[in-house]
């Protein structure tokens, strides 16, 4: 479920909302582990920008997510699931489109390949989050606009497109959270979750480049340090 609250704050164009996400699978996979998908404990800040985005997106948005509440026990289990092995390469694209034929499509049936995964089971989150407005918004757009914009489409559960716990086969259900669920008994304490994906970095000219910082989880939370202060490695 989500609450929204205006941050005090002296920019007038940053809004606060709480969104409650849950599902019966979720696979938030360690870049480290390349063959088999492994997941990480709990969900990262980039899986829970995705889930914001889903529901409310707009060029002149930037969403930045504050905190994860963890709201379910940290459970694991293992599935096997066919993935697709192959990628078309951009070398082949090239010819293709400079000799005006071809064919550019990877055959399914022919590059699946069975891989094991260990997903996490029975999640349930509250992202808590907030938006800044970029210079892509008009003259008439506001915060207060996007408040109700964001209030609406939670209320009835619309989306620009489905949600999803990491991967798009898990998807996510997400309502209104009117109240903060409690903390499982086992999450209260403080634990160290290691290096942790943060987001992407689409800045540079030379590539895009991974962003990580040390998540630590207080009794069920994890704060997230905003992009460029110094506990973000990249």
């Amino acid at each position: 479920m989500v609450n929204m609250t205006m941050i005090n704050s002296e920019r007038s164009d940053i809004l606060s909302v709480r969104i409650e996400v849950w599902g019966d699978y979720a696979c938030f996979s360690r870049p480290e582990l390349k063959t088999e998908r492994v997941s990480y404990d709990v969900m990262t800040p980039s899986a829970a920008r995705g889930i914001v985005e889903a529901i409310l997106w707009h060029p002149g948005l930037r969403w930045h997510i504050d905190k994860i509440y963890v709201r379910a026990p940290i459970r694991f289990t293992n599935i096997r699931r066919n993935e697709v092995k192959d990628v078309v390469s951009g070398r082949k694209l090239k010819t293709i489109m400079e000799k005006g034929s071809g064919e550019a499509y990877i055959a399914t049936p022919e590059s699946i390949q069975q891989r094991a995964a260990m997903v996490l089971k029975d999640v349930h989150y509250v992202i808590e989050a907030h938006f800044d407005m970029t210079e892509q918004t008009s003259a008439s757009d506001n915060p207060a606009k996007f408040q109700q914009m964001v209030k609406r489409r939670a209320e009835k559960g619309q989306c620009y497109h489905q949600p999803y716990l990491g991967t798009r086969e898990f998807p996510a259900r997400f309502g209104l959270c009117e109240e903060m669920p409690s903390c499982p008994d086992e999450l209260k304490g403080e634990r160290d979750l290691g290096w942790m994906l943060l987001d992407m970095d689409y800045s540079n000219d030379d590539g895009i480049r991974p962003m990580f910082f040390r998540a630590s989880m207080k009794d069920g939370v994890i704060t997230v340090p905003p992009i460029g202060s110094e506990g973000v490695k990249s």
